[in-house]
């Protein structure tokens, strides 16, 4: 007990230079610094005592994120200019300790990355991120999240794809991290396609745009690039020009579908060509339906299902619904599309498995807003149908 309340009265004491600031500057009164010295007694008598729990530290991060969050409002209201101490590095302090005595908890290394990520700290979230990553090395979601941060806060294609490769090293057997892998691919594709589109650059092909020489698609950024009058006017620059470089951008791994191809490949053969990965992977890619390289990553997938499995009720699933990919439901392709997958169903729904999968996704496309009434008949009809067989 002693040796508690020694380190206790420790990490008390490193705190009395913030609390006379903050009663110097009149942040806090007499009573209110009381309070917060009570308060942090109570916590670090609980975190440093044998039986610390993991929900002790959460609770003493929370108190401290809520004391920052009031100390901010009044430095404001006051027009403070200089508060001298900032709750931000006591936070971190508290949650280091926290993932240093529990690193196996992986909440606590979310709750830490998650601070970081809010308080714009990237160096110090780039550290916990690869303390983390290498306590957890084996731990699928931290890449995922790894490289899903990449993209969200720096936009960066290169670093996600790092992170996803080498957490695919350690957990080959994750199938959700090779779908997630795929589908951070599609993501991109779905980005450099809607930046196509704000350009107007889809206009004279189906390519993805051109960027200014700046910026390498090779080098798999997403980053936006330094815009001139021209890259705005492509029409101001000569016509071949402009021809041969979507030309030449539409070819690129990144865009053509080659990256989510390969990666299918890669992942079939390390799952034995199982069929029901195949149709956890057609099924990810079938939702982008703006990705102008769909029907390529698709037939792929269906090609190599229907050599290896093809009485297979997950190959017969993504056989029925392939017609219909990247369209929209609601536009004028889509009827006879419909008409092409439902005629295919006809030819399977006695198998086992087929017609309760396919009506699932057809209540899906049924609700669908705006979809003519008439193809909502049809569908209505068809789930009638498919659900007699099933009884």
């Amino acid at each position: 007990m002693s040796a508690t309340a020694d380190k206790a009265r420790f990490f008390l004491e490193k705190s009395v230079p913030e609390l006379k600031e903050y009663e110097k500057k009149k942040i806090f009164n007499k009573d209110e610094i009381t309070s917060i010295i009570k308060k942090r007694s109570d916590f670090e008598h609980k975190i440093n005592a044998r039986g610390a729990q993991p929900v002790d530290f959460v609770r003493y991060a929370e108190y401290e994120m809520n004391l920052d969050s009031l100390r901010k409002k009044r430095v404001k209201r006051m027009g403070i200019k200089s508060a001298g101490f900032s709750g931000q590095r006591r936070i971190f302090f508290v949650l280091d300790r926290a993932t240093r005595k529990f690193h196996g908890d992986i909440g606590l290394w979310i709750q830490y990355i998650e601070y970081a990520r809010r308080q714009k700290a990237y160096k110090k979230l780039s550290t916990i991120l690869m303390d983390a990553l290498r306590l957890h090395p084996s731990n699928a979601d931290l890449w995922i999240y790894a490289a899903q941060y990449s993209i969200d806060d720096h936009a960066d294609m290169s670093q996600a794809r790092n992170y996803m490769q080498r957490g695919l090293r350690i957990c080959k057997s994750s199938r959700k991290l090779w779908i997630q892998y795929a589908k951070l691919e599609l993501i991109y594709i779905t980005k450099l396609v809607a930046r196509q589109r704000i350009l107007g650059l889809d206009e004279k092909m189906e390519a993805p745009k051109p960027q200014a020489s700046g910026d390498d698609l090779d080098a798999d950024m997403i980053m936006m690039p330094q815009l001139t009058e021209e890259d705005i006017n492509p029409t101001a620059r000569d016509e071949n020009v402009d021809q041969a470089a979507l030309q030449t951008l539409n070819s690129t791994p990144a865009l053509s579908g080659a990256i989510p191809v390969a990666i299918f490949d890669s992942a079939i053969k390390a799952f034995d060509h199982d069929d029901r990965f195949a149709h956890e992977f057609f099924d990810m890619a079938f939702e982008f339906e703006d990705v102008p390289c769909l029907q390529k990553i698709l037939s792929h997938v269906l090609e190599l299902m229907q050599e290896t499995n093809p009485a297979s009720p997950h190959t017969l699933i993504c056989y029925i619904k392939f017609p219909t990919a990247g369209i929209k439901a609601t536009s004028a392709e889509f009827p006879r599309a419909l008409g092409a997958a439902l005629s295919r169903l006809q030819e399977h729904r006695q198998k086992p498995g087929v017609a309760k999968e396919v009506v699932r996704w057809l209540r899906t496309v049924e609700k669908t807003k705006d979809l003519d009434p008439s193809i909502q008949k049809v569908i209505a009809a068809t789930i009638h149908k498919a659900e007699q067989v099933l009884q």
